[in-house]
C-alpha cells in the first residue's frame, strides 16, 4: 500500500492536494497527488515502499486543514464482480495491513457516491464477518486499534486501506453527524457545534465549555453561534448592529451590543470564549483575533476565515502564518488548529487556545 487517500469537500481537491504535497515534502517523503475535480478525494502516491505508512503516522491529522480523513490505501480496485466483491477486497489487504479494531465502509461526500451509502451499510456486515474469519479484524470492535477503510467511489470500484485511531478522524466519512436544532435562529449554528466536536476533546468539554462562562460573539446576528454558547449555559456579549433572535434575548443570558465588532472591548476581563463569523477579509479577522488573545481578553478563540475565489490555499497559509508570528512576537503561548469543516463552505474555521494565563505587558 503505497498511496494515501484523503477525503475533502468536493471542489477543494486542489487545495487538499497542495497541502498534502507540502506536508509530505517537509517529512522528506516524496510522491505526487492524483486529482480529479469534484471527486471529494485526493490519492497521493509515494515513490518509496513504506512511505504511505510513515506519512499517516508522522503527519499529525489535526494539522491538515483541507483533509477530512486520511488512510494508507491500495490502488483503486475496479470491476469487482457483483456476485463476490469480498474476495478481491480480502486479497488487496495482503500482509502489510495491521490487525484492525474497526471497519468503515464509506464513500466520498459527493451526490454520486452518496447513492452508494445504502449498499455500503448492507455490505459492511458480511465483509466484517469475512474479515474476522481471516483475522484481519479483531473479534470485537476496539477503538484503540487501527481502523480498516473500504471507500467505494463507484459501483464495483473501491479503495482499501487503514488509518491509526490515534491519528485520524474518529467520524464516519470524516463528518460529525449533527442535527439542526429546531429552535436555533440560523443554520450557521452547526458550524460552531461541529468546531467544538472537532477541536475540543469530549473529555474536556465540562472544563472548557462550562456553564457560567462568558463568551463574546462578534457578528452575532441573528444568533446562530450565540445559541451554542447559551445552550451550554454560558453568558454572551452579542456584538452586531443587526437584531438578535428574541428567543435568545428572552433567556436572560445575552447582552446585545449594537456596535462594530472591530471596536468592541469587553467591559470586564472575564471572557473565556471569543467566537467570530463576520463576513470580512480573512487577514483582518485573523489580526483582530490575535489582538484579543495578546490583550488576554479571552482564553480561547474560534473564528471563520472567508476564502477568496482564487489562491485559497495560499491565502489560508499566509493568514495563519502571519497570525502565528503576531502571537509569538507578543509572547503568547498557544495551540492553533484550522479545519475546512463539513458545515463550512468558502471558509475555514480556526481554533486557538492560549496556553499561558499571564496578564499582558
Amino acid at each position: 500500500m503505497n498511496h494515501v487517500l484523503l477525503y475533502c469537500r468536493p471542489g477543494f481537491e486542489k487545495e487538499c492536494a497542495g497541502e498534502v504535497q507540502d506536508k509530505a515534502n517537509a517529512l522528506e517523503l516524496f510522491g505526487f497527488p492524483r486529482v480529479k475535480n469534484n471527486s471529494g478525494y485526493v490519492l497521493f502516491e509515494f515513490y518509496q515502499a513504506g512511505d504511505a505508512d510513515k506519512f499517516i503516522q508522522q503527519q499529525p491529522f489535526s494539522q491538515l486543514i483541507f483533509a477530512r480523513q486520511m488512510f494508507a490505501s491500495s490502488q483503486m480496485l475496479t470491476d469487482l464482480p457483483a456476485d463476490d466483491r469480498i474476495s478481491p477486497i480480502l486479497e488487496a489487504i495482503g500482509d502489510d495491513v495491521p490487525k484492525c479494531g474497526d471497519l468503515r465502509v464509506e464513500t466520498p461526500d459527493t451526490n454520486e457516491a452518496k447513492e452508494l451509502l445504502k449498499f455500503c451499510r448492507k455490505f459492511t456486515v458480511p465483509l466484517r464477518q469475512a474479515m474476522r474469519k481471516r483475522e484481519i479484524l479483531y473479534t470485537k470492535d476496539n477503538s484503540k486499534k487501527p481502523v480498516l477503510h473500504v471507500c467505494f467511489v463507484a459501483p464495483g470500484c473501491c479503495f482499501v486501506g487503514y488509518s491509526y485511531s490515534s491519528n485520524n478522524s474518529q467520524f464516519f466519512m470524516g463528518i460529525p453527524r449533527l442535527k439542526f436544532p429546531a429552535d436555533a435562529p440560523s443554520r450557521s449554528t452547526l458550524k460552531l457545534e461541529e468546531a467544538f466536536h472537532v477541536f475540543i476533546p469530549r473529555n474536556e468539554w465540562d472544563e472548557r465549555l462550562a456553564p457560567g462562562m462568558w463568551g463574546v460573539d462578534l457578528g452575532a446576528c441573528p444568533g446562530g453561534w450565540t445559541y451554542q454558547l447559551v445552550k451550554r449555559s454560558m453568558f454572551v456579549h452579542a456584538i452586531d448592529n443587526g437584531l438578535m433572535a428574541q428567543s435568545l434575548m428572552d433567556t436572560g443570558q445575552v447582552k446585545h451590543h449594537a456596535v462594530d465588532g472591530f471596536k468592541f472591548e469587553p467591559p470586564r476581563k472575564n471572557v473565556t470564549w471569543i467566537v467570530c463569523d463576520m463576513v470580512e477579509k480573512p487577514a483582518r479577522v485573523a489580526h483582530l483575533m490575535g489582538e484579543w488573545l495578546i490583550k488576554a481578553w479571552a482564553k480561547e478563540a474560534l473564528f471563520n476565515l472567508k476564502l477568496p475565489m482564487k489562491g485559497r490555499y495560499d491565502e489560508v497559509l499566509q493568514d495563519i502564518e502571519n497570525l502565528k508570528v503576531f502571537l509569538i512576537q507578543n509572547g503568547v503561548k498557544f495551540k492553533l488548529q484550522a479545519k475546512h469543516l463539513y458545515h463550512d463552505r468558502e471558509e475555514i474555521t480556526v481554533h486557538i487556545q492560549r496556553l499561558d494565563t499571564r496578564s499582558p505587558h
